[in-house]
């Protein structure tokens, strides 16, 4: 309740209408102590002046400068000290403070030169009042500049509180500005990993394509009977060219290789496909709660890119939900589109947080492995709650 309270006070205090508000509230309580304690014609105008200056401190700061001068004026010209000005005093003395009108020493030198004045004004009238005032030789004469240094402390000791506000609020600036900076680097190292393993993936996968035309190119040359020379030729060709895209292959892997990956060969497993789907999800239900697996349309042989994309997507999805809602209940849907799209979807019944806000590297992978091939990926809360993330990925150009 409390943190609500102060949530909702800084909320008000930030508004536009905050200083207007405040500064009409004191010109208001400004005139009602004017009614009941009058004073002169230079009282009135200082402590009305510094009241109302007050609703322009946040257009034009350096307003406050009056509004402290005002006081200051007001209350040299009566004894009295009305509240309204005090109040109107300490909130100019912070504005200055806060938003470094002056540098700080600055304005509460100039504020302690101000009180200095005060002061004297007010001795000058003790004696016109014919008030015993000791000479400034006397002993007790340094207790008539009390009151300047007890005006010089309030003075001070605002100024530096707005000074304190204004520092705390730019290293809380800098801070969220700092974090939002790493939070983006993260991201960009992410995605640049994950773009890396999705080459060395597509590697395997021509690789194995590429060496195998090679291979049968060149087998061709003895197993085919009756070859013409320049049939022979056009063959041995075939596989040269082969092996020097392999070798291609090769060193544009080597350039998006992370620096602990040089020298390591590459992988020449294959790489999982839609039809490894059924293990995946058992695993999964075996450790993370149950699961179900849903295909619909006809099984179509896609692209091997296509395959590798689609288990992986499917993948980190699971993972998230083993992360972010363990038990969850987890349904993964698969539909061959008769338009020859591919679409995945993967919803559980968790809490439906963890990933929604996007900042997860799983869903900038998973976003990666769609943009590949020309699809598209969205994740958010689904719409029976739980989470649902929903994959659209293209095949008919594939």
């Amino acid at each position: 309740m409390r943190t609500f309270l102060e949530q909702r006070f800084r909320v008000w205090i930030a508004a536009p209408a905050y200083p207007r508000v405040t500064g009409g509230a004191l010109t208001v309580g400004a005139v009602a102590e004017l009614i009941a304690f009058s004073g002169s014609v230079t009282t009135t105008v200082g402590v009305l002046v510094s009241s109302a200056s007050l609703m322009w401190r946040r257009s034009f700061p350096p307003v406050a400068v009056l509004t402290v001068a005002a006081g200051l004026l007001a209350f040299a010209g009566d004894v009295n000290l009305y509240v309204s000005t005090m109040a109107s005093g300490l909130i100019g003395c912070y504005t200055l403070g806060r938003d470094r009108v002056l540098h700080p020493a600055l304005t509460v030198a100039g504020g302690a030169l101000g009180a200095l004045c005060v002061n004297l004004v007010h001795i000058n009238t003790w004696s016109k009042m014919q008030l015993p005032v000791p000479a400034l030789w006397e002993k007790r004469s340094p207790s008539l500049f009390t009151e300047s240094f007890l005006l010089t402390v309030v003075v001070f000791g605002a100024v530096m509180m707005g000074d304190a506000v204004r520092s705390r609020e730019e290293t809380r600036n800098e801070r969220t500005l700092a974090q939002a900076k790493l939070i983006a680097l993260e991201r960009q190292q992410a995605a640049e990993a994950e773009r890396a393993a999705i080459a060395r993936e597509l590697h395997d996968i021509v690789s194995h394509s590429v060496s195998m035309i090679a291979v049968q190119a060149e087998s061709a040359t003895y197993t085919t009977p009756g070859l013409t020379a320049e049939a022979r030729d056009g063959f041995q060709q075939i596989a040269g060219t082969a092996r020097s895209s392999m070798a291609e292959l090769r060193r544009l892997l080597g350039v998006l290789r992370a620096p602990q990956d040089h020298g390591e060969a590459a992988l020449a497993g294959p790489q999982p496909t839609l039809d490894h789907l059924a293990e995946l999800v058992e695993q999964h239900r075996s450790v993370a709660g149950p699961a179900e697996l849903k295909v619909t349309g006809e099984r179509v042989s896609l692209p091997a890119a296509w395959e590798l994309s689609a288990y992986r997507i499917i993948q980190e999805a699971l993972t998230n939900v083993r992360k972010h809602a363990p038990g969850a209940r987890t349904v993964v849907e698969i539909d061959f589109g008769a338009d020859r799209l591919l679409t995945l979807r993967i919803h559980d019944d968790g809490p439906g947080c963890g990933t929604s806000s996007g900042a997860g590297h799983g869903l900038t992978g998973m976003r990666e492995r769609a943009a590949l091939v020309g699809g598209r990926l969205g994740a958010g809360a689904g719409p029976d709650g739980g989470f649902l993330v929903r994959a659209e990925l293209p095949w008919g150009n594939g």
